[in-house]
């Protein structure tokens, strides 16, 4: 089945679109349910063109990488039906977009099912003729307006791309880029335009299976923002083995040209070409490209114009230097012009140059380099962002606001009395963009110019990053503290040593309790630690640092000293209680401050060698190691097992800890209890080594340098030595064990020198394991903190609300992901408070039945017939 001319007559429709079938039994698309050549494509897109008729109408299609998103977008292009290209993944945009231009007919994923939904038979809008396509500037969200785009700016710029690319009809392109983006659509545009093919997926470049399946399917190019290169940079990406890779392109925003040359020099060396190119979705993409031959002597160069299109310099007044004004594009690709309502659909070309705001200048190579921005739109991580959008945003809710922005951010200066964390979240929601890419500045006033205007470069200047702690600066996440007077000693005599066994004795559920006891010998571990610390310290005081291998009767001298102590907080419960704070708080988000799970696997490793590695024969420390990892699993599998039931995206693999080890697959909830199962691993694997004597006894002789050791080679995947390419280089157990071994060496480090080697290894390993920098702040606060620091000075009702927290750390990460979702839209706050509330009362259930779960199953054992179940 092809297109008939009685769909439509040709010239309302995109050429390439039409003519998929002349590629025959080529493979046009990659899916995960196999293959699909160009003819059987082709009749999918007639088919599909068929339903949406002859008479024009406006077409909202959902984007998505998917088989049905792209027959819908074909066959609309093919039908001669403007195509508005709305994110999938963004309900909201969704719904805002329909509301404000009243599509005729919507295409999109519902449930397990795409869905064709004709809200009318005739168009409700005039529909120019040579309207093709509706998009959103960069993406962005951030501005109201869309970019008319006709058939032969989609045509034009798809075959301009081709030609300069060299794409051939054996090359395979995965779509590492959204849809909905003008860079993620041109790949899509210009590979089908010379029959290549497409590897449909929504993989990142961070996993390894992403790479598996480039080549497995032969993948032959790569398309990045700058961005995509940071995440290529932690995957190995320069020891890869890609034999069919021919070229790597790059836009959305600037890459560094240090970056550029580096990519440059890795391509050459590898055999492939590095394209850097230059563009605008008003230019329905591209604009410009560095040939790949000039891309390591000329890398902060955006290259020459593409084919068929032409630069000029528009003279500035304010500029005097020769060979330089303002970029102004000309060529085929250019837009029809910009639609802010509906009634704009039926406008025609308003625009026959493109004004980029780009102030750039031409080299004596006949090369063009940007030199800065004449307008005041920002592209912050590849969104193009206009700051007097957001000004406009802010005065509706009653915010005077002054508003710039660069590479890396958005800075919003607003006056004293505003809320900036509330600000920070509203802006982040209407721009797109992540938390940490917004900052906003309490100043005194707003400063101004004399003739009343923003004075926008004070704003820069003034707002400029001096660090943490600056009068007049706050970036919405952190505030001033005033400093609390000392905890005082609860009321009430000392506690004698048969009270202090009775607490024992409650707390880990022994009856064996004597006055030669300590918490270690009774079988203690992380999850009793923080109740029975802050239960000891309210009867005792202050606690000596090693109370947890201390017998009994050692602690009694303590008791008449307890009324004139301060209290401490322990700084491993102290980051227990603050990262998984901070954990909930960023996916919810109330704000965004990531690393939590990281320090608290530094945290675990610190716990395991206090409470398990104790002077205790071999057989009874890996019994007690194996009854921790047993109170740790069986209520994770137990959660899960109720989400595998009850929720969306997780099946038996996540329930029994093996998402890791079997791999991901598509609808599968892939990373949300990373943590959980590397813990497990963990424990599993330094248990099992040593029930070996020879281990036991090495550790036992050197407890300091085994687990040093132990992180050596936990940096040989940390760094991937080995080239295994680790899936996810943050979330993959492979490449984080070096942080519970470290962990593990700080609980034994008696000296100062052997703090100072820790410190500086945190110092020298955690840079670059993550793409934020602040992650990798966090991480090293945190373990610093466990390193130097035994305890921090505290209060007792904070100590009481930290200890709840600290303990039930674990069953708050394990519930939190199917509560918040149910209370972020009406109240992110509210949200993480019946998040951290409902996974203590878990804990607290939770941790009642494996105390009873022993008796039980002696109970069943006693019976004389009858199977055992344990439910």
């Amino acid at each position: 089945m092809t297109l008939d001319s009685d769909v439509l007559p040709i010239a309302a429709a995109v050429p390439f679109a039409r003519s998929l079938a002349t590629h025959g039994d080529r493979v046009a698309v990659i899916a995960p349910d196999g293959e699909i050549s160009y003819r059987a494509l082709a009749e999918r897109v007639a088919a599909t063109a068929r339903r949406l008729g002859p008479e024009r109408r406006l077409v909202l299609l959902a984007g998505a990488h998917t088989v049905d998103a792209l027959v819908g977008y074909l066959a609309a292009l093919a039908a001669g039906h403007p195509v508005l290209l709305v994110p999938g993944d963004n309900a909201d945009s969704v719904r805002s977009l329909t509301a404000a231009y009243d599509p005729d007919v919507v295409l999109r994923q519902v449930a397990d099912e795409w869905v064709l939904d004709e809200r009318r038979k005739h168009s409700a809008h005039p529909l120019h003729p040579d309207l093709a396509l509706l998009l959103s500037t960069s993406g962005s969200t951030g501005s109201p307006k869309l970019v008319r785009l006709s058939q032969q700016n989609v045509q034009a710029n798809a075959e301009s791309i081709a030609t300069y690319l060299g794409i051939r009809d054996s090359d395979r392109a995965p779509t590492t880029l959204p849809m909905h983006y003008c860079y993620g659509l041109s790949v899509i545009n210009s590979h089908l335009l010379r029959g290549a093919g497409l590897i449909l997926t929504d993989l990142s470049v961070a996993d390894t299976c992403f790479w598996d399946l480039f080549r497995h399917s032969r993948g032959s190019t790569l398309a990045g923002v700058p961005y995509t290169f940071d995440l290529l940079d932690r995957v190995g990406f320069a020891a890869m083995q890609l034999p069919h890779l021919r070229y790597v392109t790059q836009a959305g925003g600037r890459l560094a040209p240090d970056r550029v040359a580096h990519y440059a020099a890795l391509g050459r060396r590898a055999g492939w070409d590095l394209f850097v190119m230059y563009g605008q979705t008003e230019a329905t993409a591209r604009m410009a490209y560095l040939p790949p031959e000039l891309a390591a002597t000329h890398p902060q160069a955006i290259g020459v114009p593409v084919p068929g299109g032409s630069f000029r310099l528009h003279p500035l007044p304010d500029r005097t230097a020769p060979d330089t004004g303002e970029l102004v594009y000309t060529g085929p690709n250019v837009m029809l012009g910009y639609a802010d309502s509906p009634a704009d659909l039926a406008l025609g070309r308003t625009v026959d140059e493109l004004y980029t705001g780009d102030i750039a200048r031409r080299t004596p190579d006949g090369l063009y380099e940007l030199v800065g921005r004449r307008s005041r739109f920002a592209k912050i991580l590849g969104l193009r962002i206009d700051p007097q959008q957001i000004e406009a945003l802010l005065d509706r809710h009653g915010i005077a606001s002054c508003c710039v922005g660069d590479d890396e951010e958005l800075v919003v200066a607003v006056t004293e009395g505003a809320e900036a964390k509330d600000i920070r979240r509203l802006v982040a929601g209407e721009c797109g963009l992540p938390l940490r890419a917004v900052r906003v500045c309490v100043l005194a006033e707003l400063p101004r110019l004399a003739t009343g205007k923003p004075d926008y470069h004070a704003v820069r200047e003034r707002t400029r990053r001096p660090g943490r702690g600056t009068p007049g600066w706050t970036d919405g996440e952190t505030a001033a503290t005033p400093a609390a007077p000392p905890g005082s000693v609860p009321p009430g005599p000392p506690a004698g040593p048969a009270d202090l066994r009775r607490l024992y004795a409650e707390i880990l559920d022994r009856t064996d309790v004597t006055e030669d006891s300590s918490f270690v010998s009774l079988g203690g571990d992380s999850l009793s630690y923080v109740e029975m610390s802050l239960r000891l310290e309210e009867a005792l005081g202050r606690l000596p640092a090693q109370w947890h291998t201390l017998p009994i009767r050692d602690l009694k001298p303590l008791e008449r000293r307890a009324a004139t102590r301060r209290r401490s907080l322990e700084t491993g419960v102290a980051l227990r209680a603050v990262a998984i704070v901070l954990i909930v708080g960023t996916h919810i988000p109330v704000f965004f401050l990531q690393g939590g799970a990281h320090v608290l696997l530094g945290v675990a490793g610190f716990n395991f060698a206090r409470f398990h590695l104790t002077s205790a024969e071999r057989r009874e420390r890996i019994r007690h190691a194996w009854n921790a990892i047993a109170r740790i699993a069986v209520p994770s599998m137990a959660w899960i097992t109720v989400a595998v039931l009850f929720a969306d995206g997780y099946d038996l693999e996540n329930a029994v800890l093996l998402n890791t080890v079997l791999g991901p697959h598509e609808g599968r909830q892939e990373y949300h209890y990373w943590f959980v199962e590397a813990l497990i691993y963990f424990l599993v694997a330094v248990v099992t080594c040593l029930t070996v004597p020879a281990l036991d006894r090495m550790e036992r002789r050197f407890p300091f340098g085994f687990p040093m050791s132990l992180m050596a080679l936990g940096l040989v995947t940390r760094y991937d030595l080995p080239g295994l390419e680790a899936r996810v280089q943050h979330l993959s157990a492979a490449v984080v064990f070096w942080l519970f071994a470290l962990g593990w060496a700080a609980a034994k480090a008696n000296t100062v020198w052997q703090r100072l080697v820790l410190t500086a290894a945190v110092l020298v390993t955690v840079p670059g394991l993550f793409p934020q920098t602040e992650r990798g702040v966090v991480v090293m606060v945190g373990l610093a903190l466990l390193i130097w620091l035994p305890g921090i000075p505290s209060l007792g009702p904070l100590n009481r609300v930290a200890g709840v927290l600290a303990g039930s750390s674990l069953y708050i990460y394990l519930t939190h992901w199917q509560v918040f979702p149910y209370l972020k839209d009406h109240s992110p706050l509210l949200a993480l408070v019946v998040s951290l509330l409902f996974g203590a009362a878990y804990a607290a259930v939770a941790r009642l039945l494996m105390r009873r779960l022993p008796s039980l199953l002696r109970r069943r054992e006693r019976r004389p017939t009858g199977p055992v179940a344990v439910s």
